[in-house]
């Protein structure tokens, strides 16, 4: 008779092999895993990325020369931005 299991720590446990479903329960922790930064997500990911802070960062500027925000002291929409050459 012989086992096989989809779960296993290879010999020298460098390698441990999930082929089963991995229940991580609450309250336990996970240590070493990478954050997802840029350099580990698809080049169109990042782009969505990009794309959605865009939008996003448009929608608030919007709402807030529409007066329906508060604007920050330290934030200054592009329109209000004069031109250094004095031209419009």
């Amino acid at each position: 008779m012989s086992y096989n299991t989809k779960n296993y720590t290879e010999q020298g446990g460098d390698k441990t092999v999930i082929g089963g479903t991995l229940e991580i329960l609450e309250g336990a922790t996970v240590k070493g895993l990478p954050l997802p930064i840029a350099e580990n997500l698809p080049e169109s990911t990042v782009a969505s990325l990009n794309t959605l802070k865009e939008n996003f960062n448009a929608l608030l500027i919007n709402l807030k020369d529409a007066g329906l925000m508060e604007k920050d002291k330290f934030t200054t929409s592009v329109v209000t931005i004069s031109n250094p050459t004095g031209e419009s």
